[in-house]
Parts: C-alpha cells; structure tokens; sequence
C-alpha cells in the first residue's frame, strides 16, 4: 500500500460550506462538498457507549494533533490514508462512502467505509483479561503472539465477531482479511517501538479502514490516541504497576465507583441504564493534564 494523493496546504482550509453529517459522541463530521469531510474533534469524552457530561479541557486538540502525527508516520512506511491535513482540533480527510446495509456490500464493492473496526491486542488487558481469567492469565501479561480481531463498527453496541462473519458483513476476501492484519501490524509495529523510546508500551489499540475506488486500502478515522489506544508507563510496568496513559484511567475510576457493575447489570438484564455522572473537578483537571503529557510523550513535543 503506497501513500497518494495526501495533499498538505499550508493553512487548513476554512471552508464555509458545510454540512454536518454525524455528530458523533467524542467528534463532529462535516462534508465539504469537494470529496472530503472536516473532523472536528471536541473536549468530550466516552466510556462504555456513555458521552460524560464533562468536557476534557484540550482533549480534542490533543485527539486531533496526535491523529495527525501517526497519519504521517503512516506516509513514511508507504501506507495509504485518508488524511489531508490538519490544524487545532480540526483535520480534513478524503471522504469514502458509508455503507450499513450489509446486504449491499460484496468483494466488486468499491468506495467504501469497512464496517469493522480491527483490535490488535500485545497485552491481557481491559475486555481480554475479563475473557482470559478462567485460562491463567495474568492481567498485564504480554501475549505469546499479537492478537487481532474484528467488531462491528456501525452497530449501536460494538459486537466481537468471528472471522467468517467478518468477511460476509464487510465483503472481504480471505486474502483481502490478511491485508487488513498485517497493515495493522505494520503500523503497530513501528508505533510500538517508537513510543518504547519514549517510555510507553503500547498495550492494545483499534483501527478502521476503508476500500478506495479501486478497492485499495486505505487507514481511516483516527488510531493511536489515548482514545483508540491503551498505553502504559513502562517503567512503571517494570515495577509491576499498571499506570493507564490513556482514556482506561478514566474507565477504571468508573468501574471503581460501581457504575460500570450497574451499566453491566442493566444491560444484561434489559433494563434501562442508569446515567453515567460527572467527573469530579480535580479528576478532570488531572485527565486534561494526562492527555496534553501522553501527547508531549508520543510526538516529543511541546504542546
């Protein structure tokens, strides 16, 4: 996969005409009518499906300018994305077409958002050790091999899926599944060394892709923010402490709070879901600060 057609304008075009497609719970995405859409990323902030009502102060600029690192680091291994360019919390992109109706979506399909996000797992973390308890495994253990899987994308709960589901619901080929894996590795594989420079482990991360109009791939969305990502202090890791440098921070306070056995709870049961309460002030205080030092520590600059 050869980068293209990624085009870097000096100031980030404010475009007037726009219209906003989806507002999505963490980011805003405006068609500019020219073949590409704007991403405007906000100081929201979600976990478990669930937007907290409190606004991360330079959350979305950080989400945006880390998006923007790894999309050029992208270009240098000679892999193809969507971005354009990027400026503040903004980033525009090359627009592919979204496709729900699985139905509609065959291996001749071209043009056309995967409808999968693909997981890479390198530690027992977060859902895996939840799967992984009854086998032995430790939380924190390092995987004997990567583990790359397949969920849904556009479903209103992210669902795991089997291999063979996968490539029925996105008209993959095997062969085509396989690209998929090994871009991800490719990509993972220089994201994991660069952040261990720099103290950090990479622990687990998603991607998206899309099919370009000659069916090639191509990396879409955003990836290795504290966001899609999980990263860890290394040395701490070395002292057998996991120290989350990502949005797991903020999911472990919930789930020491209760809220997450409840939201569980609810679901499972088919009752409604209790609201997910606000952060404390000092605690988003100090989750604004880990988002502007993970950003400082991935890029090795100033922010």
């Amino acid at each position: 996969m050869r980068a293209k057609n990624n085009c870097r304008a000096g100031i980030f075009r404010d475009m007037g005409d726009k219209t906003l497609l989806r507002k999505g719970k963490v980011k805003e995405v405006y068609d500019r009518h020219d073949g590409t859409l704007e991403f405007v990323f906000t100081d929201n902030i979600s976990v478990f499906d669930k937007v907290i009502p409190t606004r991360i102060p330079h959350k979305g600029e950080v989400l945006c300018r880390i998006s923007a690192f790894w999309f050029r680091k992208c270009e240098e291994l000679g892999i193809q994305t969507h971005f354009l360019e990027a400026d503040g919390n903004r980033m525009g992109v090359k627009k592919f077409r979204i496709i729900t109706d699985y139905g509609a979506i065959d291996r001749q399909t071209a043009d056309y958002v995967i409808p999968l996000e693909v997981i890479a797992r390198y530690y027992v973390a977060g859902s895996l050790y939840e799967r992984l308890q009854d086998r032995g495994m430790e939380y924190g253990e390092r995987l004997p091999e990567p583990l790359v899987e397949f969920t849904t994308k556009f479903e209103e709960h992210d669902r795991h899926l089997t291999e063979e589901e996968a490539l029925s619901i996105a008209g993959l080929s095997p062969r085509e599944a396989e690209d998929i894996k090994q871009a991800v590795l490719d990509i993972d594989g220089y994201m994991n060394e660069k952040v261990a420079e720099r103290g950090l482990i990479h622990v687990d991360g998603k991607k998206e892709f899309a099919f370009d109009e000659e069916r090639t791939l191509v990396v879409v969305d955003t990836f290795g923010t504290p966001d899609e990502d999980r990263f860890w202090d290394r040395e701490k890791y070395r002292q057998g402490v996991f120290e989350e440098r990502s949005k797991e921070f903020v999911r472990s306070h919930y789930r020491s709070t209760g809220y997450y056995d409840a939201l569980k709870k609810a679901r499972r049961e088919g009752k409604p879901e209790p609201d997910i309460p606000p952060l404390p002030a000092d605690m988003t205080r100090e989750v604004s600060r880990l988002y502007i030092d993970i950003y400082e520590q991935i890029t090795g600059e100033e922010f």
